[in-house]
């Protein structure tokens, strides 16, 4: 592909401020684990009310039942109805090409309204479903593939992916985000599923929702820390900040400040709040940003904003990526445990017993909730990935009888207490499942 060659070999890469990355203290202090090995207070993990802990976990959200509802209206709005027709002729061995140029030439309405037609150069065939499924599958391998300088694996592992950096020096970049996020609400519409895993903030980015804290772990461990040493302790005295930021650009250290007059304003106990918010959303933001825009643009050309609010950042990764059935034997075998947990204990035999009566949705949400993501390598459970290399599913013994599980994103890792009978257990993982953003997850 002659169009992105020039961007192959580009390095794209920033410094943070060192000042800030020596505010996480070499020794922990009390109540917080040695660096390295993030877990949240105790006394915080819970996040809940005590009658929202001692209650049943309800089964708050109906995915499925929401799944329908949005199909249904989108049946109703005539979304890919007809009675026009997209035709897109694909050569096989220019498939981008010629994806992008027939994509980026239809008009908004056709790319709403009409039924979707794909045939492959040389090959005869009506379209039944088979050759659109094996295009957006074929497409998404190539669109999102980060050799062409689009997009880039997250720091957490090698198959979640997000917008690069480097993109900014891809001829056309722009158009070439409007028409991912084009593919994206055409797959999304006809149903189809990509072969493509996105970070959490790009589903967010998507929905237009805010960031926070905690989606700045997956892309950036280290930073992620020492932001969150700042939000926990009182800072008065000990930190020489202010609402500004420096940044090395291909060599140029630039400076940029956080909000207007930035250099002058001193970050204190009272506005750091409002200086973590800022400085999540430029470490997520940067250098990236407009493209983002130009894919979410793209999006919503062929899906109505509306319809898709009804999710939420992991509801919408589920839509997307699909809710492949779990191989719960090969989730089990490739499983470790610490801290006096093995595959005979009682909590463990209690464990499997409650996701064997999971649905398949709830046990993707709990993989979402240990891993961050739903997704799963292709080679299985055995090729899990964490901030560091490879890092299979861990459980490990944490906490009293009536605490709530919590769950380490970066390490795999779902800290279980050690529960009394298989009910509590139960409740307590299913309210972990549920309410994944209101507690417990670094």
């Amino acid at each position: 592909m002659g169009w992105l060659t020039k961007t192959l070999g580009m390095l794209f890469s920033f410094l943070f401020e060192q000042e800030i990355m020596s505010y996480v203290p070499a020794a922990a202090p009390a109540g917080r684990s040695p660096r390295g090995s993030p877990q949240i207070s105790p006394q915080a993990s819970p996040g809940l009310s005590r009658a929202n802990a001692r209650a049943p976990a309800p089964y708050r959200r109906d995915f499925e039942a929401k799944l329908r509802n949005f199909y249904r209206k989108l049946e109703s709005k005539g979304y890919g109805q007809g009675p026009g027709k997209l035709k897109l002729h694909i050569r096989r061995e220019h498939l981008l090409e010629d994806a992008f140029n027939k994509i980026m030439a239809a008009s908004k309405k056709d790319l709403q309204k009409s039924k979707l037609y794909i045939t492959f150069d040389r090959e005869e065939g009506l379209d039944y479903g088979g050759p659109s499924r094996e295009f957006f599958f074929l497409l998404s391998r190539e669109l999102f593939n980060p050799y062409y300088g689009l997009f880039e694996y997250s720091a957490n592992d090698t198959y979640t992916v997000q917008v690069s950096p480097v993109s900014a020096f891809v001829d056309n970049h722009h158009e070439w985000f409007r028409f991912s996020g084009r593919v994206l609400g055409l797959a999304l519409v006809h149903q189809y599923l990509l072969d493509a895993f996105f970070t959490r903030p790009f589903y967010k980015a998507l929905l237009r929702l805010p960031v926070s804290l905690s989606d700045l772990e997956s892309l950036d461990h280290e930073f992620h820390q020492s932001l969150l040493w700042i939000k926990e302790n009182d800072i008065t005295d000990l930190l020489d900040l202010n609402f500004a930021v420096t940044e090395e650009v291909f060599g140029q250290i630039v400076e940029r400040e956080l909000k207007l007059g930035g250099n002058n304003i001193r970050v204190t106990e009272k506005n750091k709040k409002e200086y973590l918010e800022r400085i999540v959303r430029w470490r997520l933001e940067r250098g990236v940003a407009e493209q983002t825009e130009s894919l979410v643009r793209g999006f919503y050309e062929v899906v109505d904003p509306r319809l898709v609010s009804v999710f939420d950042a992991r509801e919408l990764e589920l839509v997307i990526a699909g809710t492949a059935e779990i191989d719960l034997l090969d989730w089990r075998k490739n499983t470790e445990y610490r801290s006096g947990y093995h595959d005979n204990h009682p909590v463990i035999q209690w464990f499997w017993h409650a996701i064997e009566k999971f649905t398949n949705e709830q046990r993707l949400r709990l993989l979402q909730f240990v891993t961050g993501t739903s997704s799963i390598p292709y080679e299985g459970f055995a090729a899990l990935r964490g901030s560091t290399g490879p890092r299979k599913f861990c459980i490990e013994k944490w906490g009293k009888p009536n605490s709530l599980p919590r769950a380490h994103t970066c390490f795999n890792r779902l800290d279980l207490p050690p529960y009394p009978t298989l009910d509590t257990l139960y409740e307590k993982l299913l309210l972990a499942v549920e309410e994944t953003s209101t507690f417990g997850i670094e």
